[in-house]
């Protein structure tokens, strides 16, 4: 079963889109007519400072924002008219979404297959490869709220991912994890792209992160798509040796 999926998912071209997204809040407009695309096999890494418009961004793909104007897709499907069938395919973590604390790492991944209806058989293997994957095994049958910053956020992307999505979007996914933490996360990252052929979008402050994982990056500034290509073509473009140097170049023209 999970082999033909994810042949169907390397048979996609575009698996996330975001079509001249708008969003305002009130008469602040946070996001100005932002549009890309994620094929199945790619990292794409969504780049600014705070307030640029990334979480906006990522929660109108998610549709837990509803854009003012354009729209978002996921697996082809419109997340603003087809929002169930769209969320189906698509795991999303995002720095606000707290585990049940009374619930064990297993119990939460069994609850949330369940809600997703992945078969029993298939949901029972996906848990132990998830377990296995985010080594959750030595605290497995713990409480969540007894768990450290990085077990919690280990159980919290395993989460994102029991229904074995098409999508994956992670909003920040190593602030505030320690060195092995953050080694086994973005790991995952790069081999859920490259092996299994997701598409993968993730919004992050630190750019050796996006420098080692992304395809392809986008630069935000003031809702604004400001620079959109790969890590090298935007250090050739702007002329510098890292991107952190040619991030700050491009915000600070």
């Amino acid at each position: 079963m999970q082999l033909i999926v994810q042949n169907i998912y390397r048979t996609m071209q575009t698996v996330i889109k975001a079509d001249k997204l708008q969003k305002y809040f009130g008469a602040y407009q946070a996001v100005k007519n932002v549009s890309f695309e994620v094929k199945a096999g790619q990292i794409f890494g969504l780049l600014g400072a705070n307030g640029a418009g990334k979480t906006t961004t990522l929660r109108m793909l998610a549709g837990i924002l509803q854009p003012t104007q354009g729209s978002t897709s996921i697996a082809n499907y419109n997340m603003q008219t087809a929002k169930l069938l769209a969320s189906k395919h698509l795991g999303f973590l995002t720095g606000e979404m707290n585990l049940f604390e009374r619930m064990t790492p297993t119990e939460i991944l069994y609850f949330f297959g369940n809600i997703y209806e992945v078969p029993a058989p298939t949901l029972r293997q996906r848990v132990e490869e998830l377990i296995s994957t985010f080594q959750i095994t030595p605290f497995k049958d713990k409480l969540a709220g007894t768990l450290s910053t990085g077990q919690k956020q280990r159980v919290s992307i395993a989460r994102t991912l029991v229904h074995n999505p098409a999508a994956i979007v992670l909003d920040e996914p190593t602030t505030g994890l320690d060195i092995m933490s953050s080694e086994l996360i973005l790991n995952f990252v790069a081999d859920v792209a490259r092996k299994e052929g997701k598409a993968v979008l993730f919004s992050t402050h630190h750019l050796d992160e996006v420098e080692r994982l992304c395809d392809y990056i986008g630069i935000l500034q003031y809702g604004e798509m400001l620079a959109m290509d790969t890590p090298q073509a935007i250090k050739a473009q702007t002329q510098q040796g890292t991107l952190h140097e040619a991030f700050f170049k491009l915000v600070s023209a």
